[in-house]
């Protein structure tokens, strides 16, 4: 179903520009690629493990496709998951980004890896005109359904880019007239602080984390262009998006749901996803959350008028002598404060009572300001017991390959340095 796609796809646009890769410096046709791809040689294993932000992902993907092989794409460096035996009827495994627990792996059958892609086509209007700028990981559920998937099966071309740099992302969109650029809060903030944002860009995508207000909002006042915010997982593909012209007034705002997605809250305030595009299965070990089409994401939503209101997520709560605070309540506001640059809260054990937490604030500044300074900052703003107890300062808040923040790992090296 995927290859015929493809081949559809290819002979329908033959002679148009579909693929650069700044990397070798080469450039294909969809002739051409095709051509190139038919003539490599599959590998005999049953799953095939592309990596990298290059021209050989894509070929492995086609590969593996023609072949019949299950796709399971990989960062660069990570260690392939062995499986005694494959899930019946599938041909693309995810692997989550771990981010609150244990990495799993994620099955799909190529119905709703396409439905996938349908949805994001039509939702945030990708065009053939506007090829995707890829500086973002492909193995990462976003980057193969906002780039992969709208090159192979919607001919939407591409330009490789593996440098996130700000010059480097400069350079590579004067290549063509228009653009569509997706990143990560953090490359958003990255390209904005170098005024690297490159001007022809048409389309403006930030996915991965919350992307603050303070950001979207500076982005548009120095270069009028809109980012729109995406919500996604790794188990459903996109969930909803920020269609709107200007920048939101509500950080806990995430858009619409994407077109062909129904969205329910349950008994227990979490988000529930409905759409021909919610994975088949966890593998190997299935769990209730995602069967028969249903997703039941563990962040609590609120749905009003038509727009999804994240509220943080269950997991994540931090229990104050039995009041429960999400962390990204203190976040948003800690965010609007003119001196915080980045800021991360999670709970920590409580020396004072049992089976309570504390409040702690990792922040990364701008300028100079102390604990006391932010403390009655947001004093002014949240009730008393929601302010952080214990603020660490740092350089900066990394992320992972794949752009995010663990909230489980910077907890631990809390826990961990006493």
């Amino acid at each position: 179903m995927l290859y015929e796609r493809w081949k559809q796809i290819a002979r329908e646009n033959r002679d148009e520009f579909a693929l650069r890769d700044t990397v070798s410096g080469r450039q294909w046709t969809f002739g051409q690629l095709e051509a190139d791809a038919e003539g490599r040689s599959a590998t005999p294993d049953a799953v095939v493990y592309p990596q990298g932000i290059t021209a050989e992902f894509i070929f492995a993907v086609i590969g593996a496709w023609r072949a019949g092989q299950v796709v399971c794409p990989l960062e660069t460096g990570q260690t392939p998951p062995r499986f005694s035996r494959l899930p019946p009827g599938c041909v693309h495994l995810k692997t989550t980004s771990a981010t609150t627990g244990a990495a799993r792996v994620i099955a799909f059958r190529a119905e709703q890896l396409m439905a996938d892609a349908e949805n994001i086509v039509a939702t945030m209007g990708l065009r053939r005109d506007w090829p995707n700028l890829g500086v973002i990981s492909l193995a990462h559920s976003y980057g193969f359904s906002n780039l992969i998937t709208p090159l192979l099966l919607h001919g939407v071309p591409l330009l490789l880019v593996d440098s996130s740099l700000p010059e480097a992302v400069r350079r590579a969109a004067t290549t063509v007239e228009n653009i569509t650029l997706g990143g990560v809060p953090a490359l958003w903030r990255a390209w904005h602080e170098a005024a690297a944002i490159p001007s022809n860009a048409r389309l403006a995508i930030s996915a991965g984390a919350p992307l603050p207000l303070p950001l979207e909002q500076a982005v548009f006042d120095a270069t009028g262009l809109k980012l729109h915010n995406f919500y996604g997982a790794s188990e459903c593909g996109g969930i909803a998006y920020d269609d709107s012209t200007r920048p939101r007034s509500d950080a806990a705002s995430v858009g619409v749901p994407m077109r062909n997605v129904q969205l329910s809250v349950n008994k227990d305030g979490c988000l529930e996803v409905r759409s021909r595009a919610v994975g088949e299965t966890y593998w190997p070990e299935r769990q209730p959350n995602l069967a028969a089409g249903v997703y039941c994401t563990s962040d609590l939503a609120e749905l009003k008028d038509g727009v999804v209101f994240l509220r943080g997520r269950a997991g994540d709560l931090i229990n104050v002598a039995g009041r429960k605070v999400s962390p990204e309540t203190i976040e948003r506001v800690l965010l609007t404060h003119p001196a915080v640059r980045e800021c991360l809260v999670f709970g920590a054990p409580s020396a004072e009572a049992e089976r309570s937490e504390m409040i702690v604030a990792c922040v990364a500044m701008t300028s100079g300001a102390t604990a006391d300074a932010l403390r009655h900052f947001l004093l002014a703003k949240l009730p008393a017991w929601q302010v952080p107890r214990e603020w660490r300062f740092v350089e900066s808040l990394e992320v992972n390959q794949r752009g995010k923040l663990s909230r489980a790992e910077w907890r631990r090296q809390y826990l961990e340095s006493g």
